[in-house]
């Protein structure tokens, strides 16, 4: 066969190890980043691996249909999120999906009761005042005082409140003078169920009691309380989560949060006094005129700000920390502000040195309590592991199955092009494995049911490539061509034909995703990267390994068993060209 003539492009020819060798790194890349990362295998799914799957629809009240958006929503999820680690599961997946629906998905191991109660509940958002706060695992001493807020100048009457964190307890064991007058005002402000007054003496445990009866209750309930904070660690998760469960908004509760240093604080609380739904707006603003930096604005409404005011003007007759309103989601303080002067304009400002995140986070929050949204379930799926591993085993064996019947079907049809066809397959295989185990820990991909069958369909896909690219050759050696020159003028147009088939499989996978919710955008993502895949794999192994192999004599001979056998094709006979005939010449003009 003779070469390419001098002066056209025979790259794609004479070069084609640089895209076998391109893939090869990539392969060796994703391998060892797989290894290297010990993410060796693919995540399962709750359908698969096993666990509660609970699909949850925002459902806004009349007239406030604008609060179904992406910060409220968000702001779900980071709540539900919280929700779940306090259950102390792992694993646990809470991600909205479309602009209404938020999934959570939670693996095996778990309460599945216990799980769709704490995420399909409203989340409950109060101020409630401090009795007592401390670093949880030290000592029963008093933190040390924040600085107090003062008035910003403003005429309408606008406070700053300090929100510095939580306060630091000293380091000292032994308790102080301070430490216990605040703890007799602290007895005294439960039994009384009042807010505590920082003056307190030994005398408020009598007088706030009418009746012996009254006072004995009172004392059980306080030394209740009490022996609580005394154990409760809240280092540990499970403390945490279930600190102050059960308490009524009228009770005295303890408490979890954390400090700005990172530690974790317990608190007791008196009876809550403003409740979420009073927040009319809150919002995290840049504050330009004072050195605040971000800070976090609340808004009441007209009730609201009535019995803000009355609460901040009680504590801001306290010390520190007596002087400190806890707000507290779901049982969890997150933030502590603390008080000066009564706080009556309806407004208030939180500062402390936020980050711009924080301050967010913070504003979210506490707009989340004052949110006309509910959660609607639409669906909950319940899979035993057992049931999963089942469903994963009978996944694998309907891929090898259709896997089986690709190879046969190449090897009765194709004949020594399967040597090019399975290669390929195997390494759209290595490279699919690869990148879903990689993505399970970079983007939270699980592989579910609908995304195994999304790759037995990719396995049709990536064969009908080869399929396209095999039937141009042949089609270019039936017109009487050799093979070297049929490899490189089938390309282009097995290309036009394999991009656009593509691309048609890409677009239909990027519609499904976006347009469907659930278990299904996992077929549609696997549909997906599988299709890209196909064109990798085509562009840089099957079509070099092709050109490689057309220089060999089997292939290029036209052996029987090649596949490319001239005489089985119906090659016409190679073109020549010819002289023309002469005119014939007329007897009479002769």
């Amino acid at each position: 066969m003779a070469a390419p003539k001098k002066g056209r492009s025979a790259s794609a020819q004479s070069k084609p190890g640089r895209s076998l060798a391109l893939i090869l790194i990539a392969i060796v890349a994703l391998t060892g980043g797989m290894f290297a990362s010990g993410n060796t295998t693919p995540r399962l799914g709750i359908d698969l691996a096993g666990g509660t799957s609970i699909t949850l629809r925002a459902v806004a009240e009349p007239g406030q249909e604008s609060a179904i958006n992406k910060t409220n929503m968000d702001t779900a999820v980071e709540i539900m999120n919280n929700r779940v680690n306090g259950l102390g599961v792992t694993e646990a997946e809470v991600q909205t999906q479309g602009n209404k629906n938020i999934i959570v998905n939670i693996p095996k191991g778990t309460n599945s009761k216990e799980a769709r109660q704490q995420v399909g509940t409203t989340a409950k958002l109060y101020f409630r005042p401090v009795l007592t706060t401390e670093v949880s695992g030290g000592p029963a001493t008093s933190p040390s005082p924040s600085a107090s807020a003062s008035p910003s100048g403003k005429a309408t009457n606008k406070a700053t409140q300090k929100a510095t964190g939580k306060s630091t307890p000293s380091s000292s064991s032994t308790p102080s003078p301070t430490a216990t007058s605040q703890g007799r005002a602290v007895t005294g402000a439960l039994k009384a169920g009042a807010t505590p007054s920082a003056t307190a003496s030994p005398s408020a445990k009598t007088s706030a009691s009418p009746s012996p009866s009254s006072n004995s209750s009172g004392n059980a309930a306080a030394a209740k309380l009490q022996a609580q904070y005394t154990a409760l660690n809240c280092t540990d998760k499970k403390q945490r989560a279930t600190a102050g469960q059960g308490a009524k908004p009228s009770d005295p509760t303890i408490a979890c949060g954390q400090n700005s240093a990172g530690q974790w604080q317990k608190y007791i609380l008196g009876p809550a006094e403003v409740d979420g739904t009073d927040v009319k707006k809150a919002q995290a603003v840049f504050n330009t005129q004072t050195a605040a930096g971000w800070t976090v604005t609340m808004e009441f409404t007209g009730k609201g700000s009535k019995k803000f005011g009355d609460i901040t003007g009680k504590l801001a007759k306290n010390q520190q920390p007596q002087n400190q309103f806890a707000i507290v989601l779901d049982g969890n303080v997150v933030s502590d502000p603390s008080v000066s002067q009564a706080l009556t304009g309806g407004n208030a400002e939180i500062t402390g040195n936020f980050s711009q995140q924080e301050a967010q986070s913070l504003a979210n929050m506490l707009s989340y309590g004052a949110l006309p949204l509910t959660f609607k379930e639409d669906s909950v799926t319940t899979v035993t592991a057992a049931l999963g591993g089942e469903q994963l085993h009978a996944g694998l064996i309907a891929g090898a199955i259709g896997l089986a019947l690709v190879v046969i079907y190449l090897l009765i049809f194709y004949r020594g092009l399967s040597v090019i066809a399975i290669p390929s397959l195997l390494v759209s295989a290595i490279l699919t494995y690869a990148l879903m185990s990689l993505l399970g820990e970079a983007i939270g991909f699980a592989l579910n049911l609908p995304a195994v069958c999304g790759a037995i369909v990719a396995i049709g896909i990536t064969a009908d490539s080869f399929i396209v690219f095999f039937e141009r050759i042949r089609d270019e050696i039936r017109e009487g061509r050799s093979l070297r020159p049929a490899v490189e003028r089938a390309w282009p147009r097995a290309r036009r034909t394999i991009l656009v088939s593509d691309f048609v499989s890409f677009l239909a996978a990027a519609v499904l995703f976006i347009v469907t919710v659930g278990k299904v955008q996992g077929f549609a993502f696997t549909l997906g990267l599988t299709t890209v895949l196909d064109v990798v794999v085509v562009f840089l192994f099957t079509k070099p390994l092709m050109t490689l192999l057309a220089r060999r004599r089997f292939f290029y001979g036209g052996h029987k068993w090649s596949g490319l056998d001239p005489k089985a094709l119906g090659a016409k006979p190679p073109l020549r060209r010819t002289r023309r005939p002469s005119a014939p010449v007329d007897p009479k003009e002769a």
